[in-house]
């Protein structure tokens, strides 16, 4: 095994929609392609940060499986390559390689972890495997100045970096030498200055290499020497563009959760189609307390867009009587959605496109793609959940960018800051807060032991500090005693992490005072809850979620 595994990075790169797999090539319609950067994707599940770190220096990038490449160089005339990292072996017959012209292009390459031992392999390098394992954080050492480093490290210099490798390079092809190495790692950096061909080990796209984004944005700016000139207002303008290119004169409903991703994608079409847009807000019986009037109201007080708001409990709970397991339920969630929406449709005029706010961490946990080995870490009932008979054509135009990305372009839409500074919740509801089956009981538990959750955290001015904070119940019962009398009541967990984009998050250190309140506010108002405990789990190796 080589870099990033499953249980690592649940994030991944992007390839063409027919192959069930997110486009990240159509960002910048117009946009000049002489300023592209290339990024070939080998299966790694965090290639996507790759590209949002170019992004983030201001450049255009587009990503591609390592199978349709030589098209997409043919295509795009790429300015620079990037490869990607990926979970197979180079030490073994048919695993995926670069095309052999992107190293005699003379553009500049830059080859991360499994990129690296490819591009090592393929020029006439050495690469052994299988006993070289390094994960998680590891000390670089700076041997040798290097174009790549410039600003950022100097020789002799030792700094953080995140490693996930089982392979090892053990010799250099012509013309490379060694300018960094790791305990675990003797060619942990290598640069052939005079082609400007580089290679890394480790990963400098992920937030565990602090310097690492500083690294990227040198090896496209002063290597590549490109300007830097994308912006989120170049996105906003390109969607909007394609929204109106793809819909016509067609009639649109938007799925509306009230979460930021569905607001945003909601604003953002509105502001391309007009009235030909029409939001659906779908009450499945799984929403937090409040949730459906809250939603409901601080749309249509912010919104001049038609919002027609379903109550659709009966029926999901019913179909979801008895499920435990979580794909199961994912699935019949994801159906069922696309029932209500095909009824609704037919209601507003025969819409024949169902737009929603899906993100790119809900694509590459949902879908493994034909074109490399990346996995599915789980089904999101808007992407693996989705039924294949359904008739709506999907517009989701937020589908290649992140959280906080997503945010960025809701500043730009002028959307409120109550809109824009809300915790993620998912389509699925409390759902895949609560393992095991689902019960109306369980839930009215669940819904107000959250609450509390949530209320104890706003009064302690924590809330804008966390990503995201929830209530589990778990599926157990312990023993307790209350005022003399033994109990055997349920567990409830409480999950809060802080997180950039959602691809890794650490656990939020709440203060023990914090947390005794809070747990003793909920064992004293929540019947059924006799004992409550702090998941400190980061991700990876958990999800945020529990299910």
């Amino acid at each position: 095994m080589v870099c990033l595994s499953k249980d690592e990075h649940p994030a991944g790169a992007v390839v063409s929609p027919s192959q069930g797999y997110p486009s990240a090539g159509k960002i910048l319609i117009g946009h000049t392609m002489t300023e592209t950067v290339l990024i070939i994707d080998f299966g790694s599940q965090v290639t996507q940060l790759i590209a949002r770190r170019v992004r983030e220096a201001g450049v255009y990038s587009e990503i591609v499986p390592f199978n349709s490449a030589e098209d997409a160089i043919e295509r795009l005339k790429p300015r620079a390559v990037i490869l990607s990292g990926g979970p197979a072996s180079v030490t073994e017959m048919g695993t995926p390689r670069a095309p052999d012209w992107v190293f005699e292009s003379g553009l500049p390459v830059l080859g991360i972890c499994y990129g690296e031992q490819t591009m090592v392999a393929q020029m006439g390098g050495g690469v052994e495997g299988g006993h070289h394992r390094e994960f998680g954080r590891a000390e670089l050492e700076v041997l040798k100045p290097s174009a790549l480093f410039e600003g950022v490290w100097k020789p002799g210099e030792k700094h953080q970096v995140w490693m996930s490798h089982g392979d090892r390079v053990t010799k250099l092809p012509e013309g490379f030498e060694v300018v960094a190495v790791s305990r675990g790692a003797p060619f942990a950096a290598i640069a052939d200055e005079h082609r400007k061909l580089y290679a890394v080990q480790f990963h400098p796209e992920v937030v565990h290499t602090p310097d690492g984004a500083r690294l990227i944005s040198n090896f496209v700016h002063r290597i590549t020497g490109l300007p830097g000139d994308w912006t989120m207002a170049h996105f906003r303008s390109s969607e909007i563009d394609k929204i109106r290119s793809q819909v016509g004169k067609g009639r649109v409903i938007s799925g509306l959760s009230g979460g930021v991703d569905s607001a945003v994608a909601s604003v953002l079409i509105h502001e391309a189609i007009g009235d030909q847009l029409t939001c659906i807000f779908v009450d499945h019986g799984l929403l937090r307390m409040n949730e459906a009037e809250e939603v409901v109201s601080l749309f249509r007080e912010s919104y001049n867009i038609p919002l027609v708001h379903v109550d659709a409990r009966e029926e999901f709970l019913s179909a979801l009587k008895g499920v435990s397991d979580p794909e199961r339920k994912r699935k019949i969630i994801g159906g069922l959605f696309i029932d209500v929406f095909e009824r609704e449709a037919k209601k507003v005029g025969g819409a024949e496109f169902l737009a929603q706010g899906t993100l790119y961490p809900d694509v590459i946990e949902s879908v493994s793609f034909t074109g490399g080995p990346s996995v599915t870490i789980k089904s999101h009932h808007n992407v693996g959940g989705l039924p294949e008979r359904m008739n709506l054509k999907l517009i989701e135009p937020l589908r290649e960018l992140f959280k906080d990305e997503v945010r960025a372009l809701g500043r730009e839409l002028g959307l409120p800051a109550h809109f824009i500074g809300r915790h993620p919740f998912p389509g699925p509801g409390l759902a895949i807060r609560m393992p095991g089956d689902i019960t109306e009981e369980k839930l009215e538990i669940l819904r107000k032991a959250d609450a509390i959750y949530l209320e104890e955290i706003r009064a302690a001015g924590l809330y804008d500090q966390i990503w995201q904070a929830f209530a589990v119940l778990l599926p157990v019962r312990t023993v307790g005693v209350m005022g003399d009398a033994r109990t055997y009541d349920h567990v409830c967990g409480l999950r809060a992490v802080t997180s950039t984009d959602g691809m890794t998050a650490d656990s939020f250190p709440f203060s023990h005072d914090f947390l005794t309140r809070t747990a003793t506010r909920i064992i004293n108002e929540v019947n059924g809850i006799n004992r409550v405990v702090y998941d400190v789990t980061s991700k990876p190796p958990g999800t945020i979620e529990w299910e």
